[in-house]
């Protein structure tokens, strides 16, 4: 077979396994915003034939896009039963917490050393997004840009190991977060929180940055007990009800 034939071939299975990955990965975005809003709830096994309609993608980005989920620990999969949406105890969210706690001080801190005038900017420019989306009716977006918020620090530290780290734990907390995030009645204190980091890392005072990054994560940690206590002792088939 002629060599240009053989690149033409080449060319085209790379552009359909280009193709492929985007649309796991559109896939697996929305699989996410399903279960962070609750459209598919903790528990739920996954059809894959009802997945693949509603996403309108073939089986194989579908499984791809579940894969990708589950390494987020969203999704639950077990050798020979069908996947389902991991609902994970309260001991290991507070585990999670503990760890992502100590991950986002160390960040202040070495954010308070290394991080540039322009890291300092984005910080200080997500939060003015913050604030003016504060009680907009949209918790999704208000949640990207809490997250925004918080990568944006880890980013500024400099630290290759530290991130990586630090995405693993934040992608097993997203739907934990989220269910803090949305809480109108604490989103006061989650700004007044956020002021506080903000103002740490604009001092460059390392020890006030890991204070305020440690209360809040720790805030994050209560806020998320609270609402599986209530959650636990609703009624079933209300529970069922919410969105």
């Amino acid at each position: 077979m002629p060599n240009s034939r053989l690149d033409e071939l080449e060319r085209s299975g790379e552009e359909l396994a280009v193709a492929r990955s985007s649309l796991a990965e559109r896939a697996a975005e929305r699989l996410r915003e399903w279960i962070l809003l609750g459209k598919l709830p903790p528990g739920q096994i996954l059809s894959e034939r009802e997945l693949s309609e509603r996403l309108q993608v073939s089986r194989t980005p579908l499984r791809e896009a579940i894969r990708l989920v589950a390494n987020e620990e969203l999704i639950e999969m077990q050798p020979n039963r069908r996947p389902r949406v991991a609902d994970p105890p309260l001991e290991r969210l507070r585990d999670l917490f503990e760890v992502q706690a100590a991950l986002e001080s160390l960040a202040g801190r070495l954010f308070v050393e290394r991080a540039s005038d322009e890291a300092l900017a984005t910080v200080i420019e997500i939060q003015r997004r913050l604030q003016e989306t504060s009680n907009a009716p949209d918790v999704l977006e208000f949640f990207k840009l809490d997250m925004a918020f918080h990568r944006a620090i880890v980013e500024g530290a400099g630290n290759s190991a530290l991130a990586e780290t630090h995405r693993q734990y934040n992608a097993a907390l997203f739907r934990a977060r989220f269910m803090s995030s949305r809480q109108m009645r604490w989103r006061d204190v989650t700004m007044a929180q956020h002021d506080a980091i903000v103002e740490a890392l604009i001092a460059r005072d390392a020890q006030a940055a890991d204070m305020a990054l440690t209360a809040h994560l720790q805030r994050g940690k209560a806020n998320v007990a609270t609402l599986l206590s209530e959650l636990a002792s609703e009624p079933k088939q209300k529970r069922k009800q919410k969105p």
